[in-house]
This record gives structure tokens, C-alpha cells and sequence, in this order.
């Protein structure tokens, strides 16, 4: 005990009333083969991937895996970049510049209840 809190996995099992033996069961058990097998396949698409100037998206290196030999789904190679964190090229036009400080203070809105609403009439 830490500051009167229990620690372990013990206290966690009871909230999500799942039995401790199944906790340790589950860490203890040896890699699923599609664990395995993605543990394979990834290196492989990330090679592929550089090898193409790392500009392929999901369906591009699908199609090249394909091409190189590796049996693999569209839906398996997308889910498989995410997990290694490559992502193909964007084709976006909008140039950003700036970026907005989120500590600074909003400017005052015109159509708030505090802030005097202007003329439209242009007079006074």
C-alpha cells in the first residue's frame, strides 16, 4: 500500500470485474499468429514504402506488395501503416503560414452581450 491506495493489478480486475488469472494468463501467453505475422509484414511494407520515395498511400503499396510477392489485403496494409506510422504523400494546395498561439486571449466578439454593438446606420 502507497498513500492508503492498493496497488497491482488486483484492484483493477475488481473494477472491470474481470478475475486477476485471467490478466496474468493473458500476459503470459504466447504472440497470436497474426501478431506474428504483422510483426513480419511491416518492415516489409515500411521497405517498400521508402523505396518508393515514401510518397505510396494504402492502396499504392498494396498494389506494390502485391507486385513484390507479399499476400496481403488492401484493408490489412491500411491497418498495418497506421501501426507503423507512414502515411503517403498529401496533395493539399493550402500553404499554412502561421499557426494560432491557443494561450492568447480571444479578440472581443461583436456579437457578444458585453461588448457594444456598432451603428449600422454610420451615424453616431
Amino acid at each position: 500500500m502507497v498513500d492508503g491506495r492498493r496497488l497491482g493489478v488486483e484492484p483493477i480486475c475488481e473494477v472491470l470485474q474481470v478475475a486477476p488469472s485471467t490478466y496474468y494468463a493473458a500476459r503470459d501467453r504466447a504472440p497470436s499468429r497474426r501478431a506474428q505475422r504483422d510483426a513480419d509484414l511491416i518492415p516489409r511494407l515500411v521497405e517498400l514504402w521508402k523505396v518508393n520515395y515514401e510518397v505510396y498511400g494504402s492502396r499504392k503499396l498494396w498494389k506494390a506488395a502485391r507486385r513484390a510477392g507479399i499476400d496481403i489485403g488492401r484493408d490489412q496494409t491500411r491497418r498495418l501503416m497506421r501501426q507503423a506510422g507512414i502515411q503517403g504523400a498529401r496533395r493539399t494546395k493550402r500553404v499554412r503560414t502561421t499557426r494560432r498561439d491557443h494561450d492568447a486571449r480571444r479578440h472581443p466578439d461583436w456579437s457578444s452581450a458585453s461588448s457594444p454593438r456598432p451603428s449600422r446606420t454610420g451615424c453616431g
